[in-house]
């Protein structure tokens, strides 16, 4: 049996509406990386950007890597 919009209650509706978006917001910003393997030599590399960072090492600011990049930040 179909319900239609016009038979549901305003709370009905309202919570339609909520359980669409929240499954829409889900499916879009899911991580696509979800369950695959970290490749050893990209493991390796975040490893020694933490250590430099953790040692006082200089680095690139977010926002400079986005602007190189052509993003808004």
């Amino acid at each position: 049996m179909t319900t239609r919009v016009t038979d549901m209650s305003v709370d009905e509706l309202k919570f339609l509406i909520q359980e669409t978006v929240t499954q829409a917001f889900t499916e879009l910003f899911q991580d696509p990386d979800k369950g695959l393997a970290l490749r050893e030599e990209m493991k390796e590399a975040l490893q020694l950007s933490l250590k430099a960072a953790n040692s006082g090492e200089e680095t690139i600011p977010a926002e400079d890597v986005a602007s190189r990049l052509g993003l808004d930040w």
